[in-house]
C-alpha cells in the first residue's frame, strides 16, 4: 500500500524540484503579495494567517525581512517533507542491495518500519548525514558568497549555486537544474511550478507527520490504519540519536 502511495506521488514529481522563480512571484515582501500567492495556491481557503505573522517583525529586521524568512522557511520545510515522504514510502519497500558500511554491514531490512531503520543506522553514518546537512545550511545562509540573504532580497527558496566552490575547490553539481535544462523556462511555467511546489510541500508536511503519528500513536490517523499503512513503532522519532548519543 505504501508503494501505491509512492507511485501516485510520482505523478506530481516534477513540481517537487526547486523552482527557478521570477522576481514578481518570489520577492513577496508585502502582505498583499502573500495574499496573491495564497489565492493562486488555494482559491478556496485563500489567505489564512490567524497568528498575523505576515505583519510581524522578527528580531527587529522589519516586516519585509520577516516575510522573506517565513517564505524561505515554508519552502525549505516543504522540500524536506517531500524528501521525507518519498523516502518513507521507498524505505518501506526497498533498501540498497550493497553494504552500508566498509565492514560489510547491510542496510536495515525493509521489514523494519522506516523509523526503526533509522535507529539501526550506525551513529557514525548519522553524523555524516548531519554534517552534510550542516554544510548545505551554511552555504544557504551565506548565499554561496554571491547572493544576498533571503531576508534581504534573495528569492525565497533559491538555493545558491555551487559555482564558487566548484571553481575554487572541487567539482560539484548544483542542487537545482545542474545541467541547465530549465534556464530558458517560460515565466508562466516558473510561476505555475512555484505554486505547485508550495502546495506539494504543504501536503507532504501533513503526509510525513501522518505517517509518524500513525506509527507512534495507535489510532491517531484512522485512514492510514484502514489502508494498512501504519506500522507500530515504540521509539521516539523526535530523538534522532536515541540510545546512541545525548546532550544530557
Amino acid at each position: 500500500m505504501k508503494l501505491a502511495i509512492f507511485l501516485s506521488a510520482l505523478a506530481s514529481a516534477a513540481a517537487f524540484a526547486p523552482s527557478s522563480t521570477n522576481s514578481k512571484s518570489a520577492l513577496s515582501a508585502t502582505k498583499a503579495d502573500l495574499e496573491a500567492i495564497a489565492e493562486k495556491a488555494n482559491p478556496i481557503v485563500k489567505f489564512y494567517d490567524p497568528l498575523n505573522l505576515s505583519e510581524a517583525n522578527f528580531w527587529g529586521f522589519g516586516n519585509e525581512a520577516t516575510i522573506g524568512f517565513l517564505r524561505q522557511s515554508e519552502i525549505k520545510h516543504g522540500r524536506i517533507a517531500m524528501f521525507a515522504f518519498v523516502g518513507y514510502c521507498v524505505q518501506s519497500n526497498f533498501v540498497f542491495p550493497w553494504a552500508q558500511t566498509l565492514a560489510g554491514t547491510p542496510h536495515p531490512s525493509a521489514d523494519l518500519v522506516p523509523e526503526a531503520q533509522w535507529d539501526a543506522v550506525p551513529v557514525g553514518a548519522k553524523w555524516q548525514i548531519f554534517a552534510v546537512i550542516s554544510a548545505l545550511e551554511l552555504w544557504d545562509e551565506c548565499g554561496g558568497g554571491v547572493l544576498p540573504h533571503y531576508t534581504q532580497g534573495r528569492k525565497p527558496g533559491q538555493f545558491p549555486s555551487f559555482g564558487p566552490f566548484r571553481d575554487a575547490v572541487h567539482p560539484v553539481l548544483d542542487l537545482y537544474d545542474p545541467f541547465g535544462f530549465n534556464k530558458n523556462m517560460a515565466e508562466e511555467t516558473k510561476e505555475r511550478r512555484l505554486i505547485a511546489e508550495i502546495n506539494n510541500g504543504r501536503l507532504a508536511m501533513l503526509g510525513i507527520f501522518g505517517f509518524l503519528c500513525a506509527d507512534t500513536v495507535p489510532g491517531s490517523v484512522p485512514a492510514l490504519d484502514i489502508l494498512g499503512v501504519s506500522s507500530p513503532y515504540a521509539g521516539n522519532p523526535m530523538v534522532p540519536f536515541e540510545g546512541q548519543f545525548s546532550y544530557f
